[in-house]
């Protein structure tokens, strides 16, 4: 147990040194932009075809360039078009034509300006083998806004053609250290697009997203102990959501974004509690001589996920969200020796978890039907998984040449890329649900 506790304390502190001032609200950041490296792809790529949107020179941001990075990034198309060619997005293509040079969708837009910085994007997307039209999209948007119009219309590309809801118009989360600087930041799902909603001369940790994507609970040490808040992002208004003696720490939210279970030593041993998300009704749920840790509520709400040692080396249990005297708690993890971190993907099919093999810390998923593990990466110092709200990518934190680094691997390990920043250390990622 003691082993287990010093494990998690060292990391956490290897991991997560920030420093704090109170600063609420966005402050945008020019200055740190994300390099995105694909190092894998699927199996197998749909063909399509991006074209240049017509008059986009009008735009002070391709709108085009935008759309292919994301389809790039899915690790489900290829762009077949990279150059600076336009087409009609008025009356029918030349299927036979895009046909032949490969392509199997076709995308046209047009950019009409309607003010200094007002514009009107409009879209299509063609199925080149159906021969047939798909629909398209007419977005109004000002100059400040256009990664946003970029990201829908490839959700809807994904949405269309896949039949899936894609997820470039969701947030990421994610701390960045510069220097001696750290910042808790969010950004567009490409990491790009970052604005500062906090910055911090004291750790802050376990940054987790509520339900309907407006706030961010995470615990703060700027009083010179871990507390855990919850920061409103549009008002930059936040409470201490948990300031009991001892360490409060690793929240999380119910599926109804009501409630959330956090960790406590309020009582000794580290145990999982439950509180409303004003901070009121605080209960205790485990009661063990151990440490319980890492509460996840499975998308039904039924149950919560959490990291003990229990058994001895720490693993993955199951208990009813009502507590474990509700129900006893049922080990989950079995074929690795050292396991901690779950997160439950949001159709409630699989677990991520980081494991301990050999001294590596590895990113690995379960099927929970089937009890069939595999790992997703071949690092040695993975950490904080979190599903993309579709639940076809696990983001992570990794190290690539000695410096912390966010990187996304799809479940079937096929498809990866690591996002960095040059100059700086990027961590403790968490991914943002969809936003309707």
């Amino acid at each position: 147990m003691l082993q287990f506790a010093k494990t998690l304390f060292l990391r956490s502190l290897l991991v997560l040194i920030f420093s704090c001032l109170a600063c609420f609200g966005f402050v945008s950041s020019a200055l740190a932009q994300m390099n995105i490296e694909i190092t894998g792809v699927g199996q197998s790529l749909y063909p399509i075809a991006v074209m240049r949107f017509k008059d986009e020179n009008k735009l002070p941001t391709s709108v085009t360039e935008i759309i292919r990075q994301d389809l790039a990034r899915s690790g489900y198309f290829k762009n077949t078009e990279n150059g600076n060619a336009s087409e009609s997005d008025e009356g029918t293509p030349n299927y036979k034509s895009w046909a032949a040079r490969g392509a199997d969708a076709l995308v046209v837009g047009s950019v009409v300006q309607t003010g200094g910085a007002q514009f009107e994007i409009h879209y299509k997307l063609f199925d080149i083998r159906k021969s047939e039209g798909l629909g398209g999209l007419n977005l109004n948007s000002s100059a400040d806004n256009l990664r946003a119009v970029a990201h829908k219309i490839a959700d809807d590309i994904i949405f269309k053609l896949l039949g899936e809801r894609g997820v470039f118009s969701t947030r990421l989360s994610y701390v960045i250290k510069e220097g001696k600087r750290y910042r808790l930041v969010i950004s567009d799902a490409d990491g790009q697009n970052i604005r500062n909603a906090m910055n911090s001369s004291e750790p802050i940790i376990s940054p987790s997203w509520s339900p309907d994507g407006k706030k961010v609970a995470y615990v703060s040490f700027e009083d010179r102990k871990p507390v855990i808040y919850v920061h409103e992002l549009a008002t930059g208004r936040r409470i201490a959501l948990s300031n009991q003696k001892g360490n409060n720490s690793a929240p999380a939210w119910t599926p109804d974004g009501r409630k959330l279970a956090i960790s406590l030593s309020r009582d000794g041993n580290t145990q999982i509690y439950g509180i409303n998300a004003d901070g009121t009704g605080l209960h205790r749920l485990t009661r063990g001589s151990t440490i319980d840790t890492e509460p996840q509520y499975s998308p039904d709400g039924r149950y919560i996920y959490f990291t003990s040692d229990r058994g001895g080396n720490p693993q993955i249990y199951r208990m009813s969200a009502d507590g474990e005297q509700a129900e006893g708690a049922k080990r989950i993890t079995y074929k690795q020796g050292f396991v901690t971190s779950p997160r439950i993907s949001p159709d409630g099919k699989y677990l991520a978890y980081i494991a301990n093999i050999g001294g590596a810390f590895r990113l690995y998923i379960l099927n929970l039907a089937t009890g069939d593990s595999q790992a997703l990466t071949d690092g040695s110092s993975d950490e904080s998984p979190s599903f993309a709200a579709n639940g076809r990518y696990v983001l992570y934190s990794t190290k690539v040449n000695g410096k912390r680094v966010l990187a996304a691997v799809s479940v079937d390990g096929n498809s990866k890329q690591v996002l960095s920043i040059p100059g700086s250390d990027v961590r403790q990622p968490s991914w943002g649900p969809f936003m309707d």
